[in-house]
């Protein structure tokens, strides 16, 4: 006969449905779990917005988009006013999130970030925040800085003719290496595979005018000095000079070089003779190297300067020298060919030189020329 054995379930062991709801240790741990969980969730949702804010930067730079642009866009990300300024400018882009100009003065920075290039600060970015920053205020920023830097190399401080002067100077300056040149021509949004021409120009006209003409389609960059405007352009149409204009345009590739010759064609100009090429100048620029006081002593140079008390007399030699015919300088003076003979046969006997032998011409064409030298 079988056996039945029969064996005491013990009391630990209850049924799911006999374990109460709330346990000692779940009273315990749960609200240090749930705070957990909360901050990983936070840390998800930040981690997200970051990965959405460098996409959002890495579009805008492949899409080669401007600084007013930039910034523009930064606004309505941040859904607060964003500014942006490059130093040496004097000017500060603000955007509105409504995408529009900032209207608004500006209110103090809640979050500051520099641009840099090459390891060199070149400006600044902001967010005109009304409380205090979010967690995400630094990244956007910190991309938007990138992207700032980014554009200025690209496209200048910004697509206006005008520049910083001290910009300007430093990329034609002698004393810059080729760092700081390129640099420099960054900055003003020249590319590097793009011919650089200088000019320098002597007018009336505002500036930034003749640049615009003279190079109306690609970039140009304008900037006055204390002797002269410095005109820096991919392209020169020198007939687009306007005729009040005075211009020497230089020759060399390198701008500082270009420069020295562009003030040097500069002193050659005339009324007559407003722009002048460096190229076409040849021999003529070894005048330049002459002492001026040696220029002075010269018995031909203090003829004419004496001469130039009575601009009649200088503005006759002048067209004769010009055009080297009695004829064809009487067309320019709007005289009798008669006139001009009597003329220039009475400036020979002041300036002791036969103007009619090709020695005399000579002598008083480059007499002419330093005196002019001298004076520009």
């Amino acid at each position: 006969m079988a056996t039945i054995l029969t064996v005491a379930i013990p009391e630990i062991i209850r049924h799911p449905s006999a374990i109460p709801t709330e346990s000692h240790t779940d009273r315990r741990y749960s609200p240090a779990m749930e705070a957990l969980a909360e901050r990983l969730s936070q840390l998800d949702a930040q981690a997200e917005g970051a990965i959405r804010v460098v996409a959002f930067y890495d579009t805008l730079m492949r899409r080669r988009v401007d600084l007013p642009a930039l910034a523009r866009a930064s606004a309505v990300l941040a859904e607060c006013v964003a500014g942006l300024r490059l130093h040496g400018t004097g000017r500060a882009i603000r955007m509105a999130p409504d995408g529009r100009q900032a209207s608004t003065p500006p209110a103090p920075a809640s979050t500051t970030m520099p641009i840099t290039l090459d390891e060199e600060e070149i400006g600044t970015v902001w967010l005109e925040r009304p409380g205090p920053p979010v967690p995400l205020d630094d990244m956007l920023l910190d991309r938007l800085a990138i992207a700032a830097a980014a554009a200025a190399e690209r496209y200048g401080p910004a697509r206006t003719t005008m520049a910083d002067p001290a910009l300007v100077e430093l990329a034609i300056s002698t004393d810059s290496d080729d760092p700081a040149t390129a640099r420099a021509l960054r900055l003003l949004g020249f590319a590097a595979d793009l011919p650089i021409h200088v000019l320098a120009v002597r007018s009336e006209l505002p500036l930034d005018q003749i640049a615009t003409l003279v190079c109306p389609a690609r970039p140009v960059k304008a900037a006055p000095l204390t002797d002269a405007g410095v005109i820096l352009a991919t392209t020169i149409d020198p007939a687009r000079i306007p005729a009040s204009a005075r211009a020497g345009i230089g020759a060399a590739e390198s701008p500082s070089r270009s420069w020295r010759q562009a003030r040097t064609a500069l002193r050659f100009t005339t009324p007559r003779q407003p722009v002048i090429h460096y190229d076409d100048l040849g021999a003529l620029t070894l005048l330049t190297e002459i002492p001026p006081e040696t220029a002075r002593d010269n018995t031909d140079v203090a003829a004419i300067t004496h001469m130039a008390d009575n601009p009649e007399d200088l503005e006759t030699l002048d067209a004769y020298c010009t055009t080297g015919s009695l004829r064809q300088a009487a067309d320019l003076l709007h005289l009798h060919h008669s006139s001009v003979a009597r003329r220039i046969e009475q400036l020979a006997k002041t300036l002791r030189i036969d103007l009619t032998q090709p020695t005399g011409l000579t002598r008083a064409r480059l007499a002419l020329t330093t005196w002019r030298l001298l004076n520009n």
